[in-house]
């Protein structure tokens, strides 16, 4: 070949474009941010919000909710979602075996995990939640218990999809 240097194969003989390598990067990145939100959630402040009293707990939470729907988190979350859809078009035109595989359990993981699960369980919860004016420690357990639940399973499934991804670009 001379001086012209030969592609990097992956494992699985596929080299994926820059282009490609960069909507991965991307994805894993977004990933791992609604990861670290979702976890702060499940780690920290669902169980501060708990140690209030069941009205200042609603209402806190409300708030919360009201501003959440804000370009910071819906960029990350939807932005991400839209990275993962590329992400699984990019494993069936560019990636075989392994590879393949990993991007695609990633973004499978984000979209139901993360996505799906948000849009079908958690922001029920808070419509829910939202209706229901001064809350009662009854209300609240009842959200606290499902809402937080859920949001366990967004934090893995985004953590999930984050070291698949990370992984497949490890392999290209």
């Amino acid at each position: 070949m001379g001086n012209a240097q030969r592609p990097r194969l992956n494992r699985d003989m596929t080299e994926l474009s820059r282009t490609a390598e960069t909507v991965v990067a991307v994805t894993t990145l977004g990933c791992g941010l609604v990861a670290g939100v979702f976890f702060a959630f499940s780690g920290f402040v669902m169980a501060g919000l708990d140690r209030a009293a069941p009205a200042q707990a609603v209402a806190a939470m409300q708030g919360i909710n009201q501003t959440a729907v804000r370009p910071p988190l819906m960029i990350a979350l939807f932005g991400t979602a839209l990275g993962s859809a590329a992400v699984a078009v990019i494993a069936f035109r560019s990636a075989q075996g392994t590879t393949r595989t990993l991007l695609l359990v990633g973004a499978g993981l984000y979209l139901v995990g993360a996505v799906g699960v948000t849009i079908a369980y958690n922001v029920p919860l808070n419509d829910e939640l939202a209706a229901v004016g001064v809350g009662t420690a009854e209300q609240w357990q009842h959200y606290l218990t499902r809402w937080t639940a859920g949001n366990h399973v967004r934090t893995i499934s985004s953590l999930a999809a984050a070291a698949c991804l990370a992984a497949a670009l490890k392999r290209t």
